[in-house]
């Protein structure tokens, strides 16, 4: 008898079970909505399909009267303005350190102590400090998702930089290879892939910070439309909004795994994808 962990299934068999969730999730809303608007036609808990349709169309398709702007376009703008350049910096940051900490003793004797102190911080507990230094503006924002993902990278790039077969390191240098070339040809493209990965993993708190950011201090973005909607309880906006926020973070975790195995297919291959 075939044991439960080898079995496997086919292509339909994995849109099936990838979309029960869902309809399961979609089928008790409905189910419970049904109720409680039966119950107070005035409820706004669960408010019906067609209220969230007309919420949709109010945000995704009419100009706003005030602004003239179409304000789920906009505040998904500036969100995804603020999260792309926060991730790009801390990307970028943690890699060079990330390599530099796990290949270079001196800078592993000098950066370690501190970024195990600065990944047990909470980030959320900074921002206040970061809204007095840098203001209300961009440079918070993008800041706090900087402080937020930055050591988890840089902790998890040294990891792998230490894990490397030192025979490869040993090889490299007995061939008359420099520090540089090491970083280039042996170390970078094997810690990319990790890199990738590292950063699909930091999307749910990189959108954590950001939305708690938006909400104390922004006049835009995703989050500071649902914290703002939220003293009306417009749930036909709020709900919505999450979900298009769960859209944007899931297609971006798709487009990184579709990068990564574009670029490194031997990943995806050694894992028996």
């Amino acid at each position: 008898m075939q044991r439960v962990i080898n079995r496997r299934p086919d292509r339909l068999g994995r849109i099936v079970l990838g979309a029960l969730p869902f309809v399961i999730a979609a089928g008790l809303y409905l189910v419970f909505s049904a109720l409680r608007l039966a119950d107070n036609p005035n409820d706004k808990l669960l408010p019906s399909l067609a209220s969230l349709g007309d919420g949709i169309a109010r945000f995704a398709w009419q100009r706003d009267k005030v602004s003239g702007d179409i304000l789920l376009w906009t505040d998904t703008w500036w969100s995804l303005r603020r999260m792309v350049l926060g991730l790009s910096l801390a990307t970028l940051t943690g890699l060079v350190f990330g390599i530099a900490n796990g290949l270079i003793p001196y800078m592993r004797a000098s950066l370690q102590p501190l970024v195990n102190v600065i990944c047990v911080i909470p980030p959320m507990a900074v921002l206040p400090i970061l809204f007095i230094v840098f203001g209300l503006e961009e440079t918070s924002k993008v800041a706090l998702i900087m402080i937020g993902v930055t050591p988890f990278l840089m902790r998890d790039l040294a990891l792998r930089v230490e894990d490397l077969p030192n025979e490869q390191l040993i090889k490299a240098q007995t061939l008359g290879a420099s520090t540089w070339q090491i970083i280039l040809r042996i170390v970078l493209p094997q810690v990319l892939p990790r890199l990738i990965d590292g950063v699909r993993l930091s999307l749910g708190p990189a959108w954590l910070f950001l939305i708690a950011a938006e909400a104390i201090a922004a006049q835009n973005g995703l989050g500071f439309r649902i914290f703002l909607v939220r003293r009306y309880l417009s749930m036909d906006v709020i709900l919505p909004y999450v979900a298009w926020i769960t859209f944007l973070a899931a297609l971006s975790d798709y487009l990184l795994r579709l990068l990564s195995r574009r670029l490194f297919p031997w990943v995806a291959a050694g894992r028996g994808r």
